[in-house]
Parts: C-alpha cells; structure tokens; sequence
C-alpha cells in the first residue's frame, strides 16, 4: 500500500543541516560538520527502521582515497554503453575502484549474472539499502 506522504522540499524543510550518510568515507577522514548524533550502532530493526527499497549507482556515490576515487578506471569509463541503468541520458560516472587492470583476465572473464542486468565484471558499483521509519 503506498503511504500518502506529502512532497515536501526535503533539503530545506526536512533536513535542514542535519547530517546525511558521509560523503567521503576514507580511513580516518574527519569531516568539518560539528553533529549532535551518534552513528546507529545496532541492527536497523532495532531502531524502528525497515528497508524500503535496494538500488545501486555505476561507480561509486561515495570517496575513498586511493580505494575508490577519480583516479580509479574500469569499463564504464572507457565506453559508452547502453545497457547499463542509467535514469539520465549523461549521467555523471561514479568514482570508480583503482584495482581494475584491463589486462588482468580476471576481469576480462564474462559472467552470468543472476540478478543483476546489464552489470560488468571490473566496473565499480555502490550498492545502497536504505532504510526508514515511515514503513515501520
């Protein structure tokens, strides 16, 4: 059943400053937002969170330096390819993992995916699971 929840302008009126997820999510990075919240540090279910949906975005949303950043290459970066979920014509490429070697066979092997449709072997992708208590 779809809740009937009003549209509002989340960045201004229901966010308003509040800490989101960090952007940048390398080892020991201290960003310089002062917050008044801890990080939930148990099951989500405990917190009165529920799934509300699993989507993933080509290259990673997130930074990490010297992990995955504008440094890192992979498929996607090389081509334009037409099989990958894209909600945007030119959709900007996500920081991708600097461990991908053309070269390498591991990542030249084709694979049959399961579940995901139109995924490649060596390109990066940041797997999001969010949670909320408006379903709960």
């Amino acid at each position: 059943k779809k809740l009937d929840l009003p549209n509002i302008e989340c960045i201004n009126d229901a966010i308003d400053g509040k800490p989101q997820a960090g952007a940048n999510v390398t080892k020991g990075y201290k960003g310089d937002m002062e917050v008044d919240v801890e990080p939930i540090d148990k099951p989500y279910w405990q917190s009165g969170l529920c799934p509300v949906n699993v989507h993933w975005h080509l290259g990673a949303e997130h930074y990490s330096l010297g992990e995955y950043d504008e440094a890192g290459k992979g498929p996607a970066a090389d081509e334009k390819d037409d099989d990958h979920r894209r909600l945007a014509e030119e959709a900007r490429l996500g920081y991708q993992c600097r461990h991908y070697d053309e070269n390498d066979a591991r990542f030249a092997m084709p694979y049959e995916w399961k579940h995901c449709v139109g995924m490649k072997v060596g390109e990066t992708y940041e797997v999001h699971w969010p949670h909320s208590a408006a379903g709960s």
